[in-house]
């Protein structure tokens, strides 16, 4: 057996599958089952009771985690004059219009997030079918469309994340990394699951938060206990 097959089976034999952690000891296993040498992601994984088959029960928004994800994030912004400008000045690393897209049909995607201002989605749309699948096409229903372009960039680069529930009703996302404290991966988690339930649709029936399960990025998965987490929203 490898040492890495070793160090997988050790970190599952930490965790019991069939018991559900309270937030304070399933992130604490979570640092303690992780083994890789580098500094691994802590994700985060919730599913809801919707059908997002349904438009009117579709889960889609933006968070900006009180502690960030833990790494640089390069911003990418669509637009012209002033904003421009704008954006050069919050902080963005990349900025342009025409110049970016035909880069950007050329195969180049050396950036992690992009924002467009709303005149600049004609020029943008060009290149929706490469955007989208990437999940970097701007949207303005997660504030990645519009003209107060400083305040997108240094959302941005403090640690915003988008979350939209997939086919099987499940939103995945980061919440930082192994290295950080309990307490700041525990708050950003939390950040997380208030804004799942303030985006609950109105369309929902029963029971929305059905499972939340935390994991590194080498790591076995961990069950909260639903009850622990929402009673501390």
């Amino acid at each position: 057996m490898s040492k890495i097959a070793k160090k997988m089976n050790a970190a599952a034999a930490k965790v019991d599958r069939n018991k559900s952690y309270t937030l304070q000891d399933g992130v604490e296993l979570v640092k303690g089952a992780a083994y890789a040498k580098f500094d691994e992601t802590v994700d985060v994984a919730v599913r809801l009771g919707v059908d997002p088959r349904h438009a009117d029960q579709m889960v889609r928004g933006a968070v900006v985690l009180p502690h960030g994800l833990g790494k640089e994030v390069r911003v990418l912004v669509f637009a012209k004059g002033e904003k421009e400008k704008e954006a050069r000045e919050a902080g963005a690393d990349f900025v342009g219009s025409e110049d970016l897209v035909a880069k950007i049909q050329e195969g180049w995607f050396e950036f992690d997030t992009a924002i467009a201002t709303p005149d600049m989605m004609g020029v943008v749309g060009k290149i929706g079918k490469l955007l989208g699948p990437r999940g970097l096409m701007p949207n303005p229903k997660v504030g990645t469309v519009t003209f107060d372009v400083a305040r997108a960039v240094k959302e941005s680069k403090s640690g915003k994340v988008e979350f939209r529930v997939e086919k099987a009703g499940i939103v995945h996302a980061p919440v930082g990394k192994a290295s950080f404290s309990s307490d700041l991966l525990r708050e950003n988690l939390l950040a997380l699951v208030d804004a799942l339930v303030k985006a609950k649709p109105s369309a929902a029936k029963g029971t929305y938060i059905k499972k939340i399960s935390v994991s590194s990025t080498m790591g076995p998965g961990v069950r909260l206990d639903i009850a622990d987490v929402t009673a501390k929203l």
